[in-house]
């Protein structure tokens, strides 16, 4: 690195950056473009190495937007760029490496001052400094250009979905597409979302909308196959052996010089390990798909490249398009779902699975039949299982998705039907067989306790227990550590529901016994209260019950007011545990839903929940008598009634295997017209009101911290602060 970094800073006394940066016009035509573009270079990918660049690019910048309106030489170095992408696709096929390499490096130093620029001035002075020309010659790249912008912009495009990828164009295309996400990088310099952007318009209408489909296919592709990049050096000649610059013949000229010192890790040296395990292109791609994604309407065009994504459709889908989007495609939806699948470890690939599950239906009914489905889902789950490594919007976006599967029957179904063996990275408990329904429960429910007790999340809990709703009726064979979380989860809320009103109602008590109860239970919930303890409990929270019966809120509001009262200051913020009661309240009631949808529902297929409920059923008999769960305690009240009557009538002793079997005997007997209808638990995910307020930054976050070779200062950063996602 040292080597590197030397030579990276001094690139601001290089002679050729000196002339491009001066105050001399530089023609299209002047040798000097061969020698500035002939130079060899393995780009940085350390954060080191690549700040160095931008601390040096930034001097050779601030000289060009000076000396740019005299001399033009911008747009001079942007049209002999222009001028070489019109024979790169001839060059690929003719395996031309030079041609290509020198396109390569003059898009690579204008992305790089272009991010700069952008970075430093606002959009209409950048379209400014792109009017400017040179006086000092004809232009060789021809009057019809008008707008150059848009000609850039438009080539990149062209070039993205039209040159074929081989060893010696990767590089290349990787800079096309790295340099658009710069062109669009303006929004991380805004503290609001942009909704009139002069990039955005070039990118929605004019020339460039026509590739809008073939962009977004080529994106998508780019990820489906992961292409890794070649060895560094691939694209242009080797070079001497004992380090010195070779001379190129050119058509137009002859070099005079290599541009020796920005070697940057030099051709053919060693890529980096990261390098070697992923793919530069699949990641960039990705990144730019998902900015091209979120691109606000504007009041006139609804944004063209998220309408591509709604709409494309399987290769083997025969039916023809709707006339109403012409940006619709057809993709391989097999590759597209094995990609998927592979890269969930990845924020960008689950945030795209989550779009193409919310807005794409001919992607969700395809995912939904699949009859592999667990490859999908256990990757989602493991992200879940992880959330304290994970970002919050990776959790978010994997529940979403969770939320979404779920709102299919089919699916709900199907996943108790698949059997997995030895999930390793389940460390709670050996789980050398389960279904992949009661994997996905335990995983949730796990969810749902470490938001409980460390971020405190409503929205995180609410989605994980609307998933569990969503499931609940066509809960199968559930496993018996997944029934008993259900049941042991439910009641660890159920005890700390009495322990809060007893805060609440009699701050200044000391009830010892009630204190233990709850300072002895693990944080996973398990253990039971002694029988002592618990008969204390039952009659406690009798009377507790009995006073909310009589009016439950103005109860609690007298409550809240006395305990304010003794905190000494009405503006005293309540403690956690007031605040937290109908926070646990809405828990409860949802969990308790869940128990009776099962039991309405599928109680014949799930004698290990019936199991747990009757070993807990002392603490649920307590709440029969509440009024905000009397109603859907009916039923789970009948079930514990029903069962252990037939128990008790069986005798004492009995063996688990003996209860497991009257627990099933017994399901065939119970009534089933005694059970109380409740209305489907249903839950549908539907997106907030502008949605582009999370989305945005979120996406753009992902690219600050992943994208490759771009680095940004932070303290530029307007749009979300550091520890953002």
């Amino acid at each position: 690195m040292g080597a590197n970094s030397s030579s990276i800073s001094e690139l601001p006394e290089n002679e050729y950056l000196q002339k491009l940066s001066g105050s001399e016009p530089i023609s299209e035509n002047d040798p000097f473009w061969n020698q500035l573009l002939s130079f060899s270079f393995t780009t940085p990918t350390n954060s080191a190495d690549l700040k160095l660049l931008e601390e040096a690019t930034i001097s050779v910048c601030k000289s060009l937007v000076e000396k740019n309106p005299r001399t033009g030489n911008l747009g001079s170095l942007i049209k002999v760029f222009l001028s070489r992408t019109k024979e790169l696709k001839i060059s690929a096929e003719c395996q031309n490496h030079l041609f290509i390499w020198q396109a390569h490096n003059a898009l690579f130093i204008i992305c790089c001052l272009l991010k700069v620029f952008i970075s430093r001035m606002s959009e209409e002075e950048l379209q400014l400094h792109f009017t400017y020309e040179e006086k000092a010659g004809p232009s060789s790249y021809g009057a019809e250009c008008e707008d150059l912008i848009e000609e850039l912009l438009c080539c990149l495009i062209q070039l993205i979905v039209e040159i074929p990828l081989l060893d010696i164009t990767y590089s290349i295309s990787l800079e096309a597409v790295t340099t658009l996400i710069v062109f669009l990088s303006c929004q991380l310099f805004h503290k609001e979302i942009l909704r009139e952007s002069i990039i955005h318009r070039y990118l929605m209408h004019g020339r460039c909308l026509p590739y809008t489909s073939r962009l977004v296919k080529t994106l998508l592709y780019n990820f489906i196959r992961q292409e890794r990049s070649p060895p560094p050096g691939t694209h242009v000649f080797q070079q001497q052996t004992d380090g010195g610059g070779l001379l190129y013949g050119i058509a137009s000229g002859v070099a005079t010089g290599l541009w020796t010192v920005f070697t940057l890790g030099g051709v053919g040296s060693k890529a980096s390990a990261q390098l070697e395990q992923c793919s530069p292109l699949a990641s960039q791609s990705l990144l730019l798909l998902l900015v091209l994604a979120n691109l606000t309407d504007t009041p006139d065009t609804p944004n063209p490249y998220r309408q591509a994504i709604m709409s494309f459709k399987n290769t083997q889908d025969n039916t023809a398009f709707s006339s109403s989007n012409p940006h619709a495609f057809q993709i391989n939806f097999n590759s597209l779902y094995t990609a998927l699948c592979d890269q969930q470890k990845s924020d960008q690939a689950t945030l795209l699975l989550y779009m193409l599950l919310h807005q794409n239906s001919n992607v969700r009914t395809y995912v939904l039949a699949r009859t592999d489905i667990e490859n999908l889902v256990l990757p989602i789950l493991e992200i879940l299982y992880h959330v304290e490594e994970r970002n919050s919007h990776h959790v978010y976006m994997a529940l979403i998705i969770l939320l979404i599967l779920t709102e299919d029957d089919g699916f709900n179904r199907s996943i108790h039907e698949v059997i997995l063996k030895n999930i390793t990275w389940y460390a709670e408990r050996v789980l050398t067989e389960i279904s992949l329904g009661s994997l996905l429960i335990l995983v949730v429910i796990r969810t749902i306790q470490y938001n409980m007790t460390r971020t405190r999340d409503k929205y995180l809990h609410t989605n994980c227990l609307a998933a569990l709703a969503n499931m609940s009726a066509q809960f199968r064979s559930l496993h018996q550590y997944a029934a008993q979380r259900i049941i042991s989860y439910t009641c660890r809320h159920l005890r700390r529901y009495v322990y809060v009103l007893d805060k609440l109602y009699f701050p200044h008590s000391h009830c010892s016994t009630l204190q233990h109860c709850f300072s002895t239970l693990s944080d996973n919930g398990e253990e039971l209260l002694s029988l002592t303890c618990s008969h204390i409990l039952r009659s406690y929270a009798s009377s507790l019950f009995s006073l909310l019966s009589k009016k439950h809120n103005k109860v609690l509001e007298q409550a809240t007011q006395s305990l304010r009262g003794s905190l000494g200051s009405n503006d005293s913020p309540l403690p956690d545990y007031a605040q937290d009661l109908n926070v646990i309240e809405e828990v409860i009631r949802m969990m308790l839903e869940i128990i009776n949808s099962c039991l309405t529902n599928s109680l014949h297929h799930n004698p290990n929940l019936v199991y747990a409920l009757l070993y807990k059923r002392d603490l649920f008999e307590q709440f029969r008598t509440h009024p905000s769960f009397q109603d859907i305690m009916q039923n789970i009240d009948l079930v514990i009634s029903f069962f252990s009557s037939r128990l008790e009538q069986a005798g004492a002793e009995l063996s688990v295997e003996r209860v497991l079997e009257i627990i099933k005997q017994g399901a065939v007997a119970l009534p089933k017209d005694r059970l109380r209808k409740f209305p489907e638990l249903k839950f549908k995910y539907v997106e907030e009101e502008q949605p582009e307020e999370f989305f945005i930054p979120y996406v753009w976050s992902l690219v600050y911290n992943s994208a490759v070779a771009l680095y940004w200062n932070p303290r530029d950063i307007q749009l979300f602060t550091m520890d953002s996602g």
